[in-house]
C-alpha cells in the first residue's frame, strides 16, 4: 500500500487567547444576570442580543491588549 501523501494545511495556531476567552465569558455572565450594558463607559442601554455581549468582550480584550483578530472594516 502507497502512503497518502500529507496536506500541508495551516498550522493549528489559536486565533483567540485563552484570557479572551474569559472577557467573552465574563461578559456573557454579566448579559445573563442582566448587567451587562453597552455604550461608552457602561452609560448606554442593556445588552439585548447574545451577539452584541460577545462583540463586547472581544472589545474589552483587544483594549487589554490581547490576542483577538482586527475588527473587520465595514464597506461603505
Amino acid at each position: 500500500m502507497a502512503k497518502k501523501a500529507k496536506k500541508t494545511s495551516k498550522s493549528k495556531k489559536r486565533r483567540y487567547s485563552r484570557s479572551a476567552g474569559g472577557d467573552v465569558k465574563n461578559e456573557m455572565r454579566r448579559y445573563k444576570k442582566g448587567t451587562a450594558k453597552s455604550g461608552r463607559g457602561g452609560k448606554g442601554g442593556k445588552v439585548k442580543s447574545r451577539k452584541q455581549a460577545i462583540a463586547i468582550g472581544l472589545s474589552k480584550a483587544r483594549k487589554k491588549g490581547k490576542k483577538v483578530p482586527k475588527k473587520k472594516k465595514s464597506r461603505s
